[in-house]
């Protein structure tokens, strides 16, 4: 439980930056006739809760800026990304990765979790009985094995918003 907690700590100082970012894409500037009537000057795309998980790689994975990956087994227990996503929990996923000086995040890409969740449900329709989408890896220390994505392979709309390391945004649907 202590690496949890290390690797929480890392990760946790960029969350006023990814505050940021997700703000730009799931709140917006309210109509007028709620500013008028209701007091409102910003809105959200929902009005129930809504939930954003967040994954920050180290620099070292730069190289791998065009997929994502999801934790699909634990050695010692406990429910794993996938397992939590494909329950349903989960709305968004802020996927990122730190520059060289560990302050910022070099790369990131804010994903539609339910549109994962029908992409994922389509494929194992498709795919062999006892066969995951992805590309399955083992963790080096064997404590977990995840699963690797390409962007690229989901569909365009899973994509809310990408900044590529050192480019601009693209995919911004939401705005």
């Amino acid at each position: 439980m202590t690496h949890w907690r290390e690797d929480k700590h890392w990760s946790d100082r960029f969350l006023p930056e990814i505050k940021a970012i997700v703000g730009r894409y799931l709140l917006m500037a309210a109509p007028e006739i709620e500013d008028i009537e209701r007091n409102s000057d910003l809105i959200t795309l929902q009005m129930n809760t809504v939930r954003v998980a967040c994954r920050i790689r180290r620099p070292e994975y730069i190289q791998y800026g065009d997929e994502f990956t999801i934790r699909c087994r634990r050695t010692h227990g406990g429910k794993t990304e996938l397992e939590k996503i494909i329950e349903g929990w989960g709305d968004y996923l802020f996927y990122g990765i730190a520059d060289v000086d560990e302050q910022r995040l070099r790369c990131w890409a804010l994903l539609d979790l339910r549109v994962f969740r029908s992409w994922w449900s389509s494929q194992l329709w498709q795919l062999p009985e006892g066969v995951m989408p992805g590309t399955l890896h083992h963790n080096s220390d064997g404590s977990s094995s995840f699963l690797v994505f390409r962007y690229s392979d989901l569909p365009p709309n899973f994509v809310i918003a990408r900044q590529i390391a050192d480019q601009d945004v693209v995919g911004t649907q939401h705005e």
